[in-house]
């Protein structure tokens, strides 16, 4: 059950349904909230064949219940050994509803039969395309199956837990049809047990020194040496092989908290992380010590390549010194690949390179060279298929920039050709991502053709977004559109069927028209292609004809609107009118931001979306059914220097606001005396600040906000500076501290067990204490066993029904005029005070 407090205003005016228990909305709500998702496509490494996933939507709240332990950042369910939390940890891992194997060249599907109550995750192809893996999870364990491409036929592997805990379960082990896995120990015996009255107090210290870390990297930390024996137990893992053909399981050496895993294209030698003691109580386990090795599958002897002691120290948005990020370079059999920090990990360093690349190869008792050197942090490599080549990615956190060199690792004395290089928020220019193929050995390389590569990108433009392949020349630079997305529709690139470059795979949808995968053929080249249009003609036909779940959602329209911030700055919302709007009829409306952080303002207004996707309603869009306006996805940039931006956080955050209103209401579609306002998580910030500092809104609604920032003292969002480097920042920021400015009602919803250090669930019955003691009106759900996102099917209906009758009451049912004060000349900028 919910727990729902209201205050400013009694008990009353929200009534609890029969029970007192989870609420839901009316229908068509309801119905359209709880329609199911339709199929996507997970292609596999040849282009030939797909398997069609089906995602869950909302499982029961007995699913989310389900009691875990909180171990150094992981959330591990006991019953069963499965990972509680989704690898992100802000949010609960969810089960498949199933999947399909899809021939492309003929669109045959045949569905995958799974046993009854089955669980499983997303599945994995094979190199050669011919099997795909895939976990199951049951009430005994997470079980390995493997499936048949060509039958659609699956089996359980006996023998075989996987272990979920830390991740690198489950992966193809080079060209072999061989599967390398974790799996939790054999013959383990039973779980250590807390004492019902713990042994003694929690401690933690701290020597002096530099200690400053992340705000968030303090998530579900351990708090004493019973929760370190719990760790070692359920972290514990045996590397294992499995035999696809026979099923044959052979084990790897000995049991150990093992991190990361990863197999080499030789499918020899597997690069192994082994987490090491003592660990640490105020990081997760991502920073724990360990040591790096990499084992050899024909003798079962392992080659230490670095041991790295604990990183809580690390500063805020830096990274560790010695070697880090190590990985295989893909074009040789077992040659490992890793960087290290030239500016002790810290941004605010002046360095003429921050980093190093470091390569060794097998046998590995050689001393490791240096092959590149970044002026800014090294953002990963991708390789050719042959050679030294290599594009390396390096970011510059003080500029959000960018950039993209063709390196050759073989030649280290030769400088490097800088292929691109702009800003992480430049959206027009985007070049787009380079595609990949994967090679026999499982390991994926550039897809290059006749010097050429392929990139696809969104194709931002001040219409819309208009998706696109291009053919990029590497000698000259230049590049040839292969397809762009038609301008009435939203098509994107996914892959090449059958590996031919001229037969392109897409994902297409238009307001009217649900996505389906498309096979489209590419025709002769166009001498009149100009305007970023292709060069070449196309013809496509639908490989899937997948349904529309929610056909009352097609009478919602929806436009792109661009306007200007009063100092200049270009912004941009998507406009949402109700099924039956008649144009000149002006309606209550709900804005929803998320503010962004730019360091341009030209790249601030840039404009992201299209309004020719397909409509699907979900929580706050699912009020259009209710007679309201979306005003979304408002554009709110905080822009500035990157280590000085939120020195203006309240005064832009305000001038977004107006502007947005201001548009709105000049559409003609929106009154301006009944609007509201609602955000998550840093958006919920935003929407109790706006309560706060403007008059702009009749109401708001704040899910899964942070609103007290020195709760989080070292660093916000993008803020790096911790509380005492710029406590102004600190204060301007944090609605709790303005709590009594807050005088339009404000209902505040939060899941109770919210992982997010920057979003705690304490955060909001702080709040809500402040604006009911400072008189406001205000209500607080706290919704049963949730994190940072909702997963329940009880829990989201129970969010959109509060919503619902929280709008309905204070803006849509409120009189259209503005308040005394607002007509005074108070709509925005409150007093201070």
């Amino acid at each position: 059950m919910g727990i729902v407090v209201l205050a400013g205003g009694g008990f009353a005016p929200i009534a609890q349904a029969a029970g007192d228990g989870y609420r839901q909305p009316p229908e068509p709500l309801l119905g359209v909230l709880r329609a199911p998702l339709n199929p996507s496509p997970v292609i596999d490494s040849t282009g030939s064949r797909a398997l069609l996933v089906r995602q869950s939507l909302y499982p029961p709240v007995e699913r989310v219940a389900e009691p875990y332990l909180k171990l150094a950042g992981v959330r591990i369910e006991p019953r069963n050994r499965s990972r509680h939390d989704r690898s992100n940890g802000y949010g609960i891992r969810t089960c498949l509803d199933g999947f399909s194997v899809l021939d492309l060249a003929t669109g045959a599907q045949t569905v995958v039969a799974l046993p009854a109550g089955a669980c499983p995750g997303m599945p994995s192809w094979s190199p050669d395309g011919q099997r795909f893996a895939f976990d199951n999870t049951t009430d005994r364990g997470v079980e390995l199956w493997l499936g048949d491409a060509t039958t659609a036929a699956v089996r359980r592997i006996e023998g075989v837990q996987l272990n979920t805990m830390l991740g690198s379960e489950v992966q193809w082990l080079g060209a072999q049809q061989t599967l390398l896995v974790k799996r939790v120990p054999p013959g383990q015996g039973p779980a250590p047990q807390k004492a019902a009255v713990p042994p003694g107090p929690e401690i933690k210290e701290a020597i002096a020194g530099k200690g400053e870390s992340s705000t968030y990297e303090a998530r579900d930390t351990l708090s004493g040496p019973e929760d370190e024996a719990l760790f070692d137990y359920y972290a514990a893992s045996q590397l294992a092989t499995v035999d696809v053909a026979t099923g044959a399981v052979a084990a790897i050496g000995q049991p150990a908290v093992i991190g990361e895993v990863d197999a080499a294209p030789d499918g020899r030698h597997v690069l192994v992380e082994t987490l090491q003691r003592p660990y640490s109580y105020v990081t997760t386990w991502s920073r724990f010590a360990r040591d790096v090795a990499v084992l050899d599958l024909d003798n079962g002897r392992a080659r230490t390549v670095a041991q790295l002691p604990v990183a809580d120290r690390v500063p805020v948005r830096g990274v560790p010194t010695g070697p880090r990020s190590h990985g295989w370079r893909a074009n040789q059999p077992a040659t490992l690949v890793w960087a290290e920090a030239l500016d002790g990990g810290d941004w605010k360093a002046d360095v003429p390179a921050r980093d190093r690349l470091m390569s060794l190869a097998a046998p590995f008792t050689a001393k490791p060279r240096e092959v590149a050197r970044l002026k800014q942090r090294y953002a990963g490599i991708d390789w050719f298929a042959e050679g030294g080549r290599a594009l390396a990615h390096e970011y510059d956190a003080n500029r959000n920039w960018q950039t993209t060199t063709l390196v050759d690792v073989d030649q280290p004395s030769v400088p490097g050709r800088v292929l691109w290089d702009l800003s992480t928020d430049e959206l027009y220019a985007d070049p787009g991502s380079p595609q990949y193929r994967r090679l026999a050995s499982g390991a994926w390389v550039l897809r290059e053709e006749d010097g050429a590569l392929f990139l696809a990108g969104g194709g931002a433009t001040p219409q819309g977004n208009r998706p696109f392949l291009d053919r990029y020349d590497l000698a000259s630079g230049r590049t040839q559109r292969m397809f762009r997305s038609a301008p009435d529709a939203f098509e994107n690139f996914i892959g090449f069927a059958g590996g031919d470059t001229s037969r392109l795979l897409t994902w297409h949808q238009s307001p009217v028209d649900p996505p389906n995968l498309h096979l489209r053929a590419l025709g002769d080249a166009s001498p009149d292609a100009a305007g970023g249009e292709a060069v070449f003609a196309s013809t496509a036909r639908a490989v899937t004809t997948f349904p529309d779940p929610t056909p009352l959602v097609r009478g919602v329209k929806k436009r792109l609107v661009t306007y200007r911030r009063k100092d200049g700055v270009e912004l941009s919302f998507t406009l949402y009118t109700p099924p039956g709007y008649q144009d000149g009829t002006r309606v209550p409306a709900i804005l929803y931001a998320y503010p962004a952080d730019y360091a341009d303002p030209s790249k601030a207004g840039q404009v992201s979306g299209s309004e020719q996707t397909f409509t699907r309603l979900a929580g706050y869009r699912l009020l259009l059914l209710a007679g309201y306006a979306i005003i979304d996805n408002a554009s709110f940039p905080i822009v500035g220097d990157p280590k000085t931006a939120y020195d203006t956080y309240l005064e832009q955050l305000v001038a977004n606001a107006e502007a947005a209103v201001d548009k709105a209401v000049e559409l003609g579609v929106v009154d301006r005396g009944r609007i509201g306002v609602t955000g998550h998580s840093h958006g919920a910030l935003m929407a109790a600040n706006l309560l706060a500092h403007t008059d702009l809104f009749r109401a708001g609604v704040a899910s899964s906000g942070g609103y007290n920032k020195t709760l989080t003292p070292f660093g916000f969002q993008n803020e790096r500076r911790s509380f005492w480097a710029a406590p102004q920042v600190y204060d301007q920021a944090s609605a709790f501290f303005h709590a009594d400015r807050i005088d339009e009602p404000l209902l505040i919803v939060h899941g109770s067990d919210d992982a997010n250090p920057g979003t705690e669930s304490t955060q909001s019955p702080r709040l809500f204490q402040a604006i009911r003691g400072n008189g406001g009106t205000t209500r607080l759900v706290m919704l049963p066993f949730e994190p940072h996102w909702y997963t329940a099917r009880e829990s989201n209906e129970h969010f959109v029904a509060e919503m619902l009758a929280w709008f309905d009451r204070y803006v849509k049912e409120a009189p259209s005029q503005r308040s005394a004060r607002a007509e005074a000349g108070r709509g925005v900028g409150k007093p201070s005070g």
